[in-house]
């Protein structure tokens, strides 16, 4: 029988791993309380994900994040709602949602997304929750941006825009640490860093500290917990239960 799988990549940067670890054995705890049992081990690599039979075998460097929310034997896991509004929805079902009170920005299951550009200073998120644009300072800019399907990347700030065409180019770097950086070695001029990874990015980021936030995404719910669409009824009502509790 394959082992259930369980992952926490959104926010496992290296640095911050013990921290991913102990992240989970208190979620693991709370399922356990529950009446759910998972695995200790996270998953970090394609390595770590069972083959599939019928699937075509993954490289074994790297983390095939698709791979990872349609492997048959999710869990638990965490993605982003950018793919999940681009079809991954219908393979998976929803466990629930983190606080994100912890970091600027935040507000409970709400995130917003931080507009950085080289500089000194510092722009607030706005109290009710509402973008807050510095549509000057951007107009005409480099856009650094993770990935296509990214909410806090380049989705929320599109959507924010309203459509209006503001940046002369739009560059893809397939990350947000990788996004500060090239906006930090003037690559790009701005990016827009969810409110967790930017947290991230001040502690382990020396890039970070060239940049300045200059304004703020609208808050929308953020990272959603998720599992794999064979998990039972039950199961999943129990996860959210736990989740619920911790």
């Amino acid at each position: 029988m394959t082992e259930a799988v369980v992952a926490l990549p959104m926010y496992d940067w290296p640095e911050a791993a013990a921290e991913t670890d102990a992240e989970w054995r208190r979620l693991r705890a709370a399922l356990a309380a529950s009446g759910v049992a998972a695995p200790a081990r996270l998953a970090r690599s394609n390595a770590d994900l069972p083959p599939v039979p019928g699937r075509p075998a993954l490289p074994p460097h790297g983390f095939d994040f698709q791979a990872l929310w349609r492997h048959p034997a999710l869990l638990f896991a965490q993605t982003c709602w950018g793919p999940m509004e681009e079809g991954l929805a219908a393979a998976v079902q929803l466990v629930g949602q983190p606080s994100y009170d912890a970091f600027q920005g935040g507000m409970g299951p709400l995130y917003a997304s931080a507009l950085v550009m080289r500089g000194k200073g510092h722009a607030g998120p706005r109290e009710d929750g509402q973008a807050n644009l510095p549509l000057d300072l951007m107009r005409g800019k480099r856009f650094a941006y993770n990935s296509l399907d990214s909410m806090s990347g380049i989705l929320a700030p599109s959507r924010d825009l309203g459509g209006i065409g503001l940046f002369a180019e739009r560059v893809e770097t397939g990350g947000h640490r990788a996004s500060i950086v090239a906006v930090a070695e003037g690559r790009a001029d701005v990016a827009a860093i969810d409110c967790r990874s930017w947290d991230l990015a001040l502690r382990f980021e020396p890039a970070a500290a060239e940049l300045a936030v200059v304004g703020w995404t609208a808050r929308r719910p953020g990272l959603p917990y998720i599992t794999g669409r064979a998990t039972p009824a039950g199961t999943v009502a129990r996860m959210r239960r736990a989740l619920a509790s911790a």
